[in-house]
């Protein structure tokens, strides 16, 4: 390194020393010579120490597991030396560590694990010693404001993301996470972008990719929803640009003429037709992607929603299955929305057999997935008979309606709707059942309805404390945490139900949820041991203050009580 320093300098000195005028060469020569000088010169301006510190610093950072926590005084070091105070500075070293990775022709597996590990670091650590620093456009829908947490001087406290919810390429919040073949997840963007360099790995295990097809994580994408609804946080939109082109299927003309036929005996008079038809496409589009594709493109969405109202329950079923097994495929969802079918599904949520009310609330949490269709379906009606099927149905009706229901509800306009159509007591009555079958969906939902003024009164109106405590005491880790998150909600501002979670000795499982809990448990605990001391503070200074004042007063008592008169002997005259 010192030889090319000192090569560098030597050659920025003979070109300084160049005489134009005693030279017969043309400008654009002349340009190019002073466009390479100046190169020079600033390579000359950036020769810099060894700085040894920054080498040992790096390198431990660089050296810890996953799990080990780093020196908060090194990070400290290796943010202002490499000047990553912002999040835009990190997500530049993001991405090219991303292009680095792309290009290597090599196996960069652990030393792509290792760098990503220690950027993630700082970042978490900038993340944490600066929650206001500027965001840049892209992460806008991340505020770090009215979470809810606060630091001790009063400002607002940006949570930690979970590592779950980041993709291992750009180490940001997912807002379209997609699965690859060997079962990882990814921002979409960021995967495909990998795919299309000509990469047939998985950037995270290096394991070859059986197919570059991804499959939407609909599961991760309502967790990540969740944990922004939980932290006050505006949930990632998928931006427009990540949506898939329009899937084209690779049916034959055959197989197409076949679906051609069936089509024609939806629209056909005869209701046996009609059933069989509908009975088929059903199985037609729970076998394969491809299958699902061609059904689309041959029109059969908007015959399917026409046969939700036809009074044969069995065609009924057939239909809203059909469409339910197309909306697995993403671009599925918009044409079932824009063909009307969500007052046909809300139909037979009320009105259908048994299986087929089960079906269409499993149709409506496929299509809810999508956020602006959460809006349409909850202002179409749909949330009123989602409640009465789970207060209703069978195990799987009312899984099925409370998923739909918990995903709906992710949406602020839809928990006043899913609280003045009583679904608190039904959650309740859930919580208490024998056997815990509905035990996980039901705190899930009550955890994103107790942000909502309604959703926080009616569950202190169904005396839910008791209950929360013991689940705080005895529930799985994510029903602690949901349970204390309900408590949160519910203890803001409000002494009785603080008081009656004392008397209840919440005070024990909240110091080991604290301790061993989830992350979100453990903030959620702090939060409710924070305020349960502040309680118990202020009801000593009270019954110190009524001590005092009772003091106070027998003192005065006794001092105003007149003093008993004695009556003198008489004196002998």
């Amino acid at each position: 390194m010192h030889k090319f320093h000192e090569v560098t300098a030597r050659l920025e000195q003979a070109l300084s020393g160049i005489s134009y005028e005693d030279l017969d060469i043309s400008d654009e020569v002349k340009e190019q010579v002073e466009l390479v000088l100046a190169q020079f010169r600033r390579a000359k301006g950036r020769v810099d120490a060894p700085d040894v510190e920054l080498y040992e610093d790096l390198l431990s950072v660089y050296n810890k597991s996953n799990d080990a926590a780093a020196d908060p005084d090194v990070l400290r070091r290796l943010v202002e030396k490499l000047q990553l105070v912002g999040i835009a500075e990190l997500t530049q070293e993001s991405l090219a560590l991303h292009e680095m990775v792309s290009a290597s022709s090599g196996d960069p597996g652990e030393t792509f694990e290792k760098m990503s590990n220690l950027l993630k670091k700082i970042k978490d650590f900038v993340q944490t010693e600066n929650p206001n620093m500027d965001v840049p456009v892209r992460e806008k829908n991340l505020p770090s404001s009215s979470s809810g947490q606060a630091t001790t001087d009063g400002n607002p406290k940006t949570p930690v993301i979970p590592d779950d919810f980041r993709c291992p390429i750009s180490l940001e919040l997912m807002k379209d996470p997609v699965i690859v073949s060997t079962g990882q997840t990814y921002e979409r963007s960021c995967i495909e972008k990998w795919l299309e360099q000509g990469h047939g790995t998985c950037p995270k295990t290096q394991q070859t990719l059986s197919s570059p097809a991804v499959t939407p994580n609909y599961v991760l994408r309502s967790l990540i929803a969740q944990w922004c609804e939980a932290n006050g946080i505006e949930p990632p939109k998928r931006p427009s640009s990540s949506r898939p082109s329009k899937t084209t299927s690779a049916f034959s003309p055959a197989e197409r003429t076949k679906i051609q036929i069936l089509l024609c005996k939806l629209t056909s008079s005869n209701p046996e037709d009609q059933r069989m038809a509908a009975a088929e496409i059903r199985l037609l589009a729970k076998r394969k992607a491809d299958n699902r594709v061609a059904i689309a493109e041959t029109g059969a969405i908007p015959l399917l929603v026409n046969l939700l109202s036809t009074p044969d329950s069995r065609t009924q079923e057939h239909a809203v299955t059909a469409l339910l097994n197309l909306s697995i495929c993403e671009d599925n969802k918009g044409s079932i929305i824009s063909s009307g079918a969500v007052p046909g599904i809300v139909q037979v949520l009320k009105k259908g057999s048994m299986e087929a009310r089960e079906n269409a609330a499993a149709t409506l949490f496929s299509l809810s997935v999508v956020d602006e269709n959460k809006v349409t379906i909850g202002a179409l009606g749909a949330i009123p008979p989602l409640v009465t099927l789970l207060s209703e149905g069978t195990q799987r009706g009312k899984k099925d309606a409370a998923t739909a229901l918990f995903n709906l509800c992710i949406y602020q306009g839809n928990k006043g709707k899913a609280v003045r159509a009583g679904v608190v007591p039904t959650l309740m009555r859930l919580l208490t059942e024998p056997g815990g079958a509905m035990v996980d969906e039901a705190l899930a939902i009550l955890a994103i309805l107790a942000s909502h003024p309604e959703g926080k009164s009616a569950i202190g109106a169904a005396e839910a404390v008791p209950v929360l405590v013991d689940v705080i005491g005895n529930g799985s880790p994510r029903n602690r945490e949901n349970a204390a998150a309900v408590l949160v909600h519910l203890c803001a501002g409000d002494q009785q139900h603080l008081a009656q979670a004392q008397e209840l000795g919440v005070m024990g499982p909240l110091v080991d949820l604290a301790q061993n809990g989830t992350d979100r448990g453990k903030r959620k605990a702090a939060q409710l041991l924070e305020r349960m001391s502040r309680f118990v503070e202020q009801q000593k200074l009270a019954q110190a203050q009524a001590e005092a004042q009772a003091q106070l007063s027998q003192s005065q008592t006794q001092t105003q009580q007149p003093r008993p008169h004695t009556i003198a002997n008489p004196v002998d005259i």
